[in-house]
């Protein structure tokens, strides 16, 4: 039964949304309730990236969708992207986390910092789904602090490249065909010195391996890249990549839908705990009608509402060139924080039948816990805001 609290607008958001914005996400949610519900479920326990929906996803624009027309992406604003994030974390995190990935981590450089035939090359490929992408930045010692990456570029005598290095925790890693690899052209530890190169990951040298033991983000490909000896032509540099705030500004486009695919998931959690509470009966009657649940559903209504409100605002502020990687810290922050206490207690509404595969809320809560910690920890976002509030850094 469809949930009378499936659109989840309780303060008419609708209205303050362009009709384009509007039919963008209503698309979205049509998709993701048609083909990705149905299939999901069994996707994680399976523990395996639903990779038969690619295609679907390339040809319905979700795929660096707010990056120009004239390189085959959508040309959408930036608050329809953030609703595609959305509706994609609704259904699953690993679902936005391959697509954030592809748009935000592999697009996006390679259209800020790439070259016209990088551009030209990748860019088509990568929005249809034809080719996937992967972003090796993080390092097993090395995740909350890349700028310390020991990865290594060292140019020859050519004018070539030789990478040698480990990334770790690589969304898409082992079914990427391009990896945008960051590593160091100076000395360890100077982040100066940082580069980002477009790598075809059947370069002799390059190989991808699954993460195992994971509990988390199951329906998601995560992998580790080592790179021996791989040797690139100088065309791979990427030239406007230029010292440690490139990578930092990939990151931010990424933590902008990571803001919105939170709101999501807690969406989801909530719409399946005012069902199930309206269908449970305890008591000699439905445990809607519990003052506990009711306080756990009211709780939930408001966060949410207070995500989508703050969602939106930083939409408009980034489609008007004037949001801050500040405000993305704190909108991922709270947010994340948000969905994580939802998928929580929306479980825990839903009694034993919350650990079971066929509802949602364990997976969103599983999930989510990743979500905390990926993209800059929800830690290293406080210390972010603190340092913008009192201009003393802590880190």
């Amino acid at each position: 039964m469809a949930s009378r609290f499936a659109g989840i607008d309780f303060y008419d958001v609708d209205s303050l949304l362009a009709e384009e914005e509007r039919m963008v996400r209503d698309a979205i949610r049509e998709w993701v309730e048609d083909r990705v519900m149905p299939i999901i479920g069994h996707a994680y326990v399976e523990r395996r990236f639903p990779k038969e929906l690619v295609p679907e996803i390339g040809e319905l624009g979700m795929l660096g969708a707010n990056l120009p027309e004239e390189y085959g992406c959508a040309g959408l604003g930036n608050v329809s992207y953030g609703l595609i994030m959305q509706e994609l974390e609704r259904g699953d995190s690993g679902l936005r986390s391959f697509a954030s990935v592809q748009g935000a981590l592999v697009m996006y450089p390679i259209h800020a910092f790439g070259s016209e035939e990088h551009r030209r090359h990748w860019l088509p490929k990568l929005a249809s789904g034809e080719k996937i992408g992967c972003f090796g930045l993080t390092e097993p010692d090395y995740g909350s602090n890349p700028a310390g990456m020991i990865t290594t570029a060292r140019e020859t005598a050519d004018g070539g490249w030789v990478l040698n290095g480990t990334k770790m925790w690589i969304t898409n890693g082992s079914m990427a065909d391009v990896a945008v690899v960051w590593a160091q052209t100076r000395a360890p530890g100077d982040a100066k010195g940082i580069r980002g190169f477009v790598v075809p990951t059947d370069t002799p040298g390059f190989s991808a391996r699954d993460q195992k033991g994971k509990l988390s983000l199951l329906a998601s490909d995560t992998s580790e890249l080592v790179l021996q000896d791989v040797r690139l032509p100088a065309s791979a540099l990427m030239p406007g990549s230029t010292g440690m705030r490139s990578p930092l500004m990939c990151l931010t486009q990424a933590r902008y839908g990571i803001s919105w695919g939170a709101v999501g998931a807690a969406m989801a959690c909530f719409c399946e705990a005012v069902d199930y509470a309206g269908e449970r009966v305890m008591f000699d009657g439905p445990i809607a009608g519990k003052q506990i649940q009711q306080v756990r559903i009211a709780d939930m209504l408001t966060s949410i509402t207070q995500g989508q409100l703050l969602c939106l605002r930083l939409g408009r502020l980034k489609d008007e060139g004037k949001m801050t990687p500040q405000q993305v810290s704190l909108a991922k922050r709270a947010n994340v924080d948000m969905a994580c206490n939802i998928a929580r207690e929306a479980r825990r509404l839903l009694g034993a039948n919350g650990i079971l595969a066929e509802y949602s809320s364990m997976r969103h809560m599983a999930n989510l816990e990743s979500v905390y910690t990926y993209e800059g920890t929800h830690d290293i976002h406080s210390l972010v805001l603190g340092q913008t509030i009192t201009g003393i850094g802590a880190f």
